[in-house]
């Protein structure tokens, strides 16, 4: 089969009857040519199909106007509200977003960082700071801005747009412990590689100290983030302490699954053993009974990351870390513990 030939800037002039420059301005500032040149011109775009050679003005202009974005996975609603964001601010300041999943892979995120700059990427998103940093002197010497989101650090070289998830997991823990509770398992996502779970262990491992709970009564146990690992996980913790009487999450998604699982063995949530989340994704307003969980204000941060992203690109400079406040959305899955 024959590819078709493209229809060029030329065609569109010809077929307008204008010059090549004015098709150029009603393409790239359409408020400079007088409305009935425009409309001529709008109409010989769309008679003949005709697109702009994307890689000609990126080769012109030295700057292709893509956002890059790693992010660990596309299967469930962890990171949907913030990406969302992210577009939607890129878009209406006429930048373009290209999307990759690592799968919560170190080795295939550098793979992709790579490929996406390869592609044009002016800037980047990377979610937490737990990469090699190799990668983040390959960004620096291509002279690539980028943001770390999800996480923040106080003291760090690096651009993060995010919250401190080791003191929202601290307050999420010390919120059960306030209640009463001091047989206390726990639900984290694999840490390896993930400065997110890891940092959410240590914030309920801090709170756990504070309250000098013994790790006798502390349970822990990791699994992926999907619904039935996670419920794989709530029979783990109930087999090396039956006299659990709250669950700690490290996200909605584990929470949900873990929900599944305990009424499938006959337990009452939370009459019997309460339970929590981590993220309060839609869905976790939504079950029976709705979730306890840390409220993360996914969509300010994304669009707080694409302008820091946008500003560094534009003064090539790297931008102030800004840190947002969870906060804890107290629901009906989290009670005072059983007495007896």
């Amino acid at each position: 089969m024959q590819t078709p030939s493209l229809p060029t800037l030329e065609d569109v002039a010809k077929v307008a009857g204008v010059s090549t420059a004015t098709v150029s301005r009603s393409l790239n500032t359409p408020d400079d040519v007088a409305e009935k040149t425009l409309l001529r011109v709008q109409s010989a775009v769309e008679q003949l199909g005709y697109s702009p050679n994307f890689g000609a003005q990126a080769l012109a202009a030295k700057r292709t106007n893509t956002i890059g974005a790693v992010i660990p996975t596309m299967e469930n609603a962890i990171f949907a509200r913030g990406l969302q964001a992210f577009q939607e601010t890129l878009v209406e300041n006429g930048s373009t977003l290209l999307v990759a999943s690592s799968s919560y892979q170190r080795e295939r995120e550098e793979v992709q960082i790579r490929s996406l700059i390869a592609r044009g990427a002016d800037a980047i998103l990377l979610i937490g700071e737990d990469r090699r940093e190799e990668v983040y002197e390959f960004l620096r010497k291509r002279g690539i801005p980028y943001v770390l989101a999800w996480n923040y650090r106080q003291d760090s070289d690096h651009c993060f747009v995010g919250f401190n998830n080791r003191s929202a997991a601290f307050d999420i823990a010390r919120t059960t412990l306030k209640l009463g509770h001091r047989n206390i398992g726990m639900i984290a996502g694999l840490t390896s590689e993930n400065d997110r779970a890891r940092d959410r262990v240590l914030g309920v491992r801090d709170a756990i100290a504070e309250y000098n709970i013994s790790e006798e009564n502390f349970s822990l146990v990791e699994a992926p983030y999907d619904f039935s690992s996670a419920g794989d996980a709530v029979e783990k913790l109930l087999n090396k302490n039956p006299e659990l009487t709250v669950i700690i999450c490290g996200n909605d998604i584990l929470a949900i699954g873990a929900a599944k699982r305990m009424k499938s063995v006959g337990l009452r949530i939370p009459q019997d053993i309460s339970l929590t989340g981590f993220d309060d994704i839609e869905v976790s307003s939504i079950i029976e009974p709705e979730l306890t969980t840390v409220h993360i204000p996914h969509r300010k941060m994304g669009k707080i990351a694409a302008e820091q992203l946008l500003e560094m690109r534009r003064t090539h400079t790297i931008s102030k870390s800004i840190e947002l406040k969870p906060f804890i959305v107290e629901r009906q899955s989290l009670a005072k513990p059983k007495i007896g």
